[in-house]
């Protein structure tokens, strides 16, 4: 069931980030579906699931998160998380002072054995102590050093696009070309590829891979067989879909999600 939406033009007490704590962690266990309805704060939020799997909306773009990764959100973005299976979710909350990233746009990020024991750590820290302004820094340092992943869904505004794009997320292993699906959009293919350029900054065949690999992070960290994941998403080989991955991420998909990942 929906969660009540939390909107953070005052801090609750207890709970917003300061120069004297730069980091708060809070953590909260949740159900599949549960929602975390669109806020915003004034501090940068890393979002982070220890167990489980969450997608990340902001904007007009959408994110698949496992356990080895996490999204860094700007201070002041409208986010909304909802979980895909029963998640423990560990929301790392930073003074915008700190920011361990500049600008407005989010970050997917490797989270690194280190950084998942820190956060580990600092919900075990007491507050106000040594400990945790240690913990805090540590963190910090390590949030500065994350490798950041092309890992993004972007969502289009014509409605024309908009429906095409819903209907390959919900078929993502649909072998359709892009006149295929104009006949079912009431566009031709020229103009969707058109829309393509102007609302979403890449091709229909870059946004379709992009769409792809993040369903693939949701199915191989649900467990499925590599060989099951390139069929389902519509790949004619594990060895082709593990090329086309590779060539993303510089990565095997075994190892990019065994968090052997730098």
């Amino acid at each position: 069931m929906p969660i009540e939406p939390i909107t953070h033009t005052q801090p609750q007490p207890g709970m917003a980030p300061s120069a004297q704590r730069p980091v708060r962690l809070i953590a909260r266990d949740l159900d599949t579906a549960e929602l975390l309805a669109a806020h915003s704060h004034r501090w940068g939020q890393v979002t982070h699931a220890s167990l489980g799997l969450i997608r990340v909306t902001v904007g007009n773009s959408s994110w698949i998160v496992p356990p080895l990764r996490a999204i860094w959100i700007p201070p002041n973005a409208l986010h909304e998380i909802v979980v895909l299976e029963k998640a423990n979710l560990r929301a790392l909350y930073v003074d915008a002072e700190l920011a361990p990233f500049q600008g407005t746009d989010c970050e997917v990020l490797n989270v690194s054995a280190l950084l998942r024991e820190l956060i580990a750590a600092l919900a075990q820290a007491d507050p106000d102590t040594p400990r945790e302004t240690k913990l805090a820094a540590l963190i910090l340092d390590e949030l500065a050093g994350a490798a950041t992943l092309p890992i993004r869904v972007a969502l289009p505004t014509d409605k024309r696009l908009k429906a095409l794009c819903e209907m390959m997320i919900a078929a993502p292993g649909s072998r359709f070309g892009l006149d295929d699906f104009a006949r079912h959009v009431g566009a031709s293919g020229r103009t969707l590829a058109r829309l393509f350029e102007r609302d979403l900054g890449m091709s229909f065949s870059q946004w379709r891979q992009q769409m792809r690999l993040a369903h693939a992070a949701q199915l191989i960290a649900r467990g499925m067989p590599m060989s099951q994941v390139a069929a389902d998403l519509g790949y004619a080989s594990q060895s082709a879909f593990s090329a086309m991955f590779k060539k993303t991420f510089g990565q095997s998909p075994s190892v990019f999600f065994d968090g052997k990942a730098q």
